[in-house]
């Protein structure tokens, strides 16, 4: 399994997943070209052999204390090896980079495997949009992530002051 940065070079490839992977509500080229090159996300593509099989991408602007998965697809046969959970964890990780502290998406209710992909990395449901995905009247399930940030080595702070207080 090989995760790399994408490249506006991998968007006919993505383009081609996007397709497969949700053929009514695909994204259009100029919306994923647009995600591509802004500062303010991070897409990754998966190669095997060479070939791009899957990628995904996580909107979080550096210093905002949420995120956003906008996407993860991968070709029908390459799923449920585990691809998806290193692509959703490099996600989270680039997330956290970013200063973010909570990480939300949606997901077809539709989509019981990526649903489950979710609830088993911690993901909790926090709503539903009735009829969100069109044309095909499907709800999208809200969920949310709080992420885990190691504590810093050094204090903050509270902590030196409280602290202070403590042998005063």
């Amino acid at each position: 399994m090989t995760l790399r940065a994408a490249t506006p070079d991998d968007l006919d490839a993505i383009m081609a997943i996007e397709h497969r992977s949700f053929p009514t509500d695909a994204w259009s080229p100029q919306a994923m070209a647009l995600e591509l090159a802004s500062p303010h996300g991070r897409y990754l593509v998966d190669e095997h052999d060479g070939v791009i099989i899957g990628y995904g991408g996580v909107r979080a602007l550096q210093g905002s204390r949420d995120a956003d998965i906008q996407t993860i697809a991968l070709d029908a046969e390459h799923r449920g090896a585990g691809r998806g959970r290193a692509l959703l964890r490099s996600l989270l990780a680039a997330a956290a980079e970013r200063g973010a502290r909570e990480v939300f998406l949606e997901v077809r209710a539709d989509n019981p495997g990526a649903e489950g992909l979710y609830l088993s990395e911690g993901f909790e449901e926090i709503g539903r949009r009735p009829r969100y995905y069109q044309p095909d009247d499907v709800d999208a399930i809200v969920m949310r992530l709080v992420l885990q940030h190691p504590r810093s080595s050094h204090p903050d702070e509270s902590t030196v002051d409280a602290a202070k207080e403590a042998t005063a």
